[in-house]
């Protein structure tokens, strides 16, 4: 699949965009005054703190090893054809095969 080139942007083009969002009443650009009132949701509203999320998922006591792994055309399609989770059931399958 060959990716497609996107046309740079004009300067005429980016300050028509800017001066739109200027000129927009209800996002105005934030100034230095502004930005220097800013704090951290932490220290400015603590009881908020509780709220935010963390980065991602919390991280498995056993995490899965990402691996390339070979396989025939056709066991890959056996076990696509089986729907979503067809990895996690090629681990199962291959668990068993262990003995685990």
């Amino acid at each position: 699949m060959k990716r497609e080139r996107k046309a740079r942007m004009s300067d005429a083009e980016d300050r028509r965009i800017t001066e739109a969002a200027k000129s927009d009443p209800d996002n105005p650009p934030l100034d230095e005054a502004m930005l220097s009132r800013m704090r951290p949701v932490a220290k400015a509203a603590p009881e908020l703190a509780s709220m935010a999320r963390g980065p991602g998922r919390p991280r498995l006591q056993n995490p899965k090893l990402a691996i390339k792994l070979r396989l025939s055309p056709d066991v890959v399609a056996y076990f696509r054809a089986t729907g979503k989770g067809w990895q996690t059931r090629i681990d199962e399958t291959l668990r068993k095969a262990v003995g685990m």
